[in-house]
């Protein structure tokens, strides 16, 4: 997959592209089309805000945050529990 990213405002823009067929991004689009696939939401502490959305009743999909895009540590929920969204929260890494 290869990423792009647009500042608009205090606000980044992430477009992404399928480069296998393999890629999570590449079935997205195959199943539901062309459009939103996920929102970001910035945090100070990723580990702490993982924990208190897993109390409200969302759904991660991973065990704990990793290396993501951009430099930042990533951490992502399941779109069933986010009204189909998927929910990515991500961190400054050091």
């Amino acid at each position: 997959m290869s990423t792009s990213f647009f500042q608009v405002g205090e606000s980044k823009l992430e477009l992404l592209h399928a480069t296998s067929e393999q890629s999570a991004i590449y079935k997205f689009i195959e199943k539901k089309g062309e459009g939103m696939h996920h929102i970001a939401f910035a945090v100070q502490d990723i580990y702490a805000e993982v924990e208190r959305l897993k109390a409200e009743g969302f759904q991660p999909i991973s065990e704990a945050p990793k290396p993501g895009a951009d430099n930042k540590l990533v951490f992502f929920f399941h779109p069933k529990t986010a009204n189909g969204l998927l929910i990515e929260l991500c961190q400054e890494r050091d």
